[in-house]
């Protein structure tokens, strides 16, 4: 039975939970919009500052075992990952074929720098 590598998995973990933060941050006032902007503005930072606490020591941890093209490209993947779930489930829109496929080439973009020679 493999064994976990924790410094393989942990920031990948830390950027899953950063990105959820920071959708929410920058998305989650969508559904408020007659909320005033400084209050909208001033409740994003709150979301972003917890989204730093993860993402920054995500990379510092990951960058002992990924290189930072690495790192950078999980976090976009995981962006993306987040986000067609946050879309659909709290902003109640479509996720059509178009995105997929779209979201679809990127992951494979990131396929070509993830994956080992």
């Amino acid at each position: 039975m493999p064994t976990i590598s924790w410094p393989h998995v942990l920031p990948v973990l830390l950027l899953i939970g950063s990105n959820i933060f920071m959708t929410l941050a920058w998305y989650g006032h969508l559904r408020f919009k007659t909320t005033p902007i400084l209050i909208v503005i001033f409740f994003s930072w709150m979301i972003a500052l917890i989204e730093y606490t993860m993402a920054v020591p995500a990379n510092r941890l990951g960058h002992s075992v990924y290189s930072a093209a690495q790192l950078k490209t999980m976090q976009e993947v995981i962006t993306l990952t987040v986000f067609v779930a946050f879309a659909a489930l709290y902003l109640k829109e479509p996720v059509t074929i178009r995105h997929l496929i779209g979201f679809g080439l990127i992951a494979a973009g990131a396929a070509v720098i993830l994956l080992k020679r």
